[in-house]
């Protein structure tokens, strides 16, 4: 069921709220969707706090049924702009699956996502993961102490399923990593074949997130990749164990972007902007002070029209902690992070990153120049609309000065080898050479062609 949060405000409001001179808006009544996950918290935020009435925006949250209505309903206009897998915008524009020049000017958050597995292949797995002196699980853990479990579930043919949310979801990309990492063949897309799983070890397939912790219990999917609050659910229901969140696969890797379409950006350059302001403001605000507001983020995200799962779950990862095994409880203060690290600034790197896994999987399925990468990452971040908006926030002193990257060329620094799980540095710069790094995976001129790698 649709969710539907209509934000009013009167002429005295917005006089006694408003900090600076409004922006001549063409189009004041927004309607914006989001999936029920805890990093749409920047909507959420915006709305509660009252940021996007101090910008003269009359916001309707809604929340969508799954991914690809969400991206169906931008595309045709029902929605002015969303919350959105990274992969989205890019995967658009470039035409795999719906054909559409989406942009960003905002991202959402970094890290987020866990890898669950069920009891059952938790204890399978057990043998093969290093312990500390306590008795717990040396982290991070990783997936080849899953291979020997796979391996034992081909020779009894029995498929080894596990769930994703999205064919260019972040969790998609991060749990073929992991298995990767780990030895494991995620498998490949073709034109011809869409499944994603040709000559895979491991079978991944869609699961909408609020709906993964009962696919498994149901034992439809051994495990999962999703964001919170559907890992610390599975560990409160008593169904599984998160083994790894996405922090400790790439640490402080990107995660969601707000989505707007090429063409609305166009016609109402002043309400993009706008709407950027309310929702950098919205990230500030869940970050500042050492997280000091998260416990207040946690009673706005529990509520039913947001995420509507339990307080107590969600806090479990958005006030500095992640549960693995029930009861125990380890410190990751950055699993969630919305501001800090210049989060919320579209990086052509962060793109990509992503561009680089939809070709390593075959999702681009010929080879691409690192120009390509590069220009392609240029017609959907857009950290020049970011930039005019952290701008005006700080000359209106609603923003520090030092806390926006204003000299960056739109790249960040390269991810050392030590932040990632398979210990290969990351290089926006030359995305050929990354592939070519990477030991499974496509490279170079490699192509698919039926069921095998050629070239």
């Amino acid at each position: 069921m649709k969710t539907f949060l209509t934000c009013t405000i009167t002429a005295g409001l917005l006089a006694t709220t408003a900090m600076a001179e409004m922006l001549d808006l063409e189009k004041d009544e927004l309607t914006f969707g989001f999936i029920k996950l805890t990093d749409m918290a920047p909507l959420a935020v915006a709305y509660e706090n009252g940021y996007f009435e101090d910008e003269g925006l009359f916001v309707t949250l809604e929340a969508q049924a799954n991914w690809k209505v969400l991206l169906d309903g931008v595309i045709d206009g029902q929605l002015d702009g969303a919350h959105m897998l990274a992969g989205q915008p890019l995967a658009a524009t470039i035409g795999y699956g719906t054909q559409a020049h989406i942009i960003t000017p905002f991202s959402m958050d970094l890290n987020g996502n866990g890898i669950t597995v069920s009891n059952e292949i938790w204890e399978q797995m057990k043998p093969n993961v290093p312990m500390m002196d306590d008795g717990r699980p040396q982290h991070p853990i990783s997936a080849s102490a899953m291979k020997p479990v796979v391996e034992s579930y081909q020779d009894q043919g029995i498929p080894f399923n596990m769930g994703m949310v999205f064919p260019v979801s972040t969790h998609n990309y991060e749990l073929r990593y992991w298995l990767a990492a780990g030895g494991l063949e995620p498998g490949y897309y073709s034109p011809e074949d869409i499944s994603g799983q040709i000559g895979a070890d491991v079978l991944l397939s869609v699961t909408p997130p609020p709906q993964m912790p009962a696919t498994m219990e149901a034992g439809t999917i051994f495990g999962y990749c999703v964001g919170e609050p559907w890992n610390q659910q599975a560990v409160f229901k008593g169904i599984g164990v998160p083994v790894i969140t996405d922090y400790q696969i790439w640490k402080n890797n990107p995660e969601k972007v707000f989505g707007i379409t090429a063409e609305f950006a166009e016609e109402n350059p002043n309400t993009t902007i706008a709407l950027t302001k309310a929702l950098i403001r919205a990230a500030i605000w869940l970050d500042e002070n050492d997280n000091a507001n998260r416990e207040e983020a946690v009673e706005i995200l529990a509520r039913s029209e947001y995420v509507g799962a339990d307080a107590e779950v969600i806090a479990n990862s958005m006030t500095g902690t992640f549960e693995f095994e029930k009861g125990d409880k380890r410190e990751i203060p950055d699993f969630n992070v919305f501001f800090r690290y210049n989060a919320t600034y579209p990086f052509y790197s962060d793109a990509i990153w992503y561009l680089t896994q939809m070709r390593r999987w075959g999702q681009i399925p010929e080879p691409k120049s690192d120009e390509w990468f590069i220009d392609t990452a240029k017609e959907v971040y857009r950290p020049d609309l970011y930039l005019q908006a952290a701008r005006m926030l700080v000359d209106d002193g609603m923003a520090n000065e030092a806390d926006f990257p204003w000299e960056s060329d739109g790249f960040k620094a390269p991810t050392p080898a030590e932040d990632i799980i398979d210990g290969i540095a990351y290089d926006g710069r030359t995305p050929n050479a990354y592939l070519d790094s990477l030991p499974i995976g496509l490279k170079g001129e490699q192509i698919i062609v039926g069921s095998e790698i050629q070239g």
